[in-house]
Formats: structure tokens, sequence, C-alpha cells
């Protein structure tokens, strides 16, 4: 079954991010934090209540980071188009995003590895997107300066955690590839599929 009341916590998440970026893009930062807290909240309730009250659905599991991306997408879009952050914020995010979709869709289509747990490094890279959004949120939406250089140094921090994700995830396939190449020879067998 699809329809669950965590799975409806979601849903309204991935409703509400048009409005975030929207309100973002037009300049109204307060109001898109007060959103993306609104959001935030579907977030933590989702997964409470589907943890307490066995609500948990393997659709839910797969929507979940589903919606948790398009939000994060969407903030970064429209602080982009609000001129909070520089665009090229928004490209390193999606480049890194691209970059393991692409790596899974390669272990998706030539191995039988499906195991994509997020990395300590990935995990560190989104929490570091979603501090920085709030903090470049307060930071113009209150004109406050000092929390804006603050920000800078934070976004410097996304590249460089993203950067070192993206290796980290890549070095994973790699070495998965090897180990299981190295089991391949001991057994006789040659096939990754």
């Amino acid at each position: 079954m699809w329809f669950t009341i965590p799975n409806l916590f979601t849903a309204i998440r991935i409703v509400m991010t048009p409005f975030i970026l929207y309100a973002l893009a037009r300049g109204h930062f307060l109001l898109g934090a007060w959103l993306f807290g609104g959001a935030a909240l579907t977030d933590m309730l989702d997964g409470t209540v589907a943890r307490r009250f066995g609500g948990e659905t393997k659709f839910g599991a797969y929507l979940d980071p589903v919606a948790d991306k398009f939000l994060l997408s969407g903030i970064y879009l429209g602080l982009a188009a609000g001129h909070a952050v520089p665009v090229w914020t928004v490209w390193v995010i999606f480049g890194r995003d691209l970059w393991i979709l692409a790596l899974a869709a390669v272990a998706f289509k030539f191995t039988n590895f499906r195991e994509f747990a997020p990395s300590a490094w990935g995990k560190a890279s989104t929490f570091l997107q979603i501090m920085t959004a709030i903090g470049v949120m307060g930071a113009v939406g209150y004109r406050d300066v000092i929390l804006m250089r603050i920000c800078n140094g934070l976004i410097a921090g996304i590249v460089i955690l993203a950067a070192i994700s993206c290796a980290e995830y890549s070095w994973r396939g790699v070495a998965w590839f090897k180990n299981r190449g190295q089991s391949a020879r001991q057994t006789g067998a040659g096939t990754l599929t």
C-alpha cells in the first residue's frame, strides 16, 4: 500500500517545494525560511510516524530521499534566482548529485551491486548544504553582513565536501569492481552481472 500518513507528509514536502523556490526567487527569504521549516517538519514527521506506527513502505523508502533532494535542489535554485548565492554553487551541488546518480546508474546496469548507502562524506555534504541554506536565508533576510561572510565560508565548504564525497563514491565503485574482479578470478567466474 502506497497511501499512508507518512507518505502524505512526504507528498506535502514535494508540493511545498515550488512555493519555497518561488518565495526565494522573488527575494522573500524569511518567508522561504519559514516554509522550509514547515517542509523540514514534514520530513521529521514522516519518519517518526512511519517508525512509531508501522507505516513504513517500500514506496516511502524511495519517495522520502527523492523529496529531500527535490526540496534542497529547489532551495538552491531559489537562492540563486534571488541572487543570494552564486549560480556556480547550484552547478556544484547539481554536478555532485548527477555524478552520484551516474555512478549508481552504471552500477545498476552492469553489476548486481545494490547497496547504495550514503557515506559519511555524503551526509556531511548534505548537512552543510542545509546549514548554509538556512544561514543564507537568515543573512539575506535580515541583511546581516557578518552572517553572510560566514555563509561565504560555508559555501566554500560545500565545494570542498562535494569534491570529497564525489571522490569517495568513485573510490567505493572502483574498490567494488577491483574486489569483484579478484573474487571472480579466484572462483573462475568472469561476469559482473
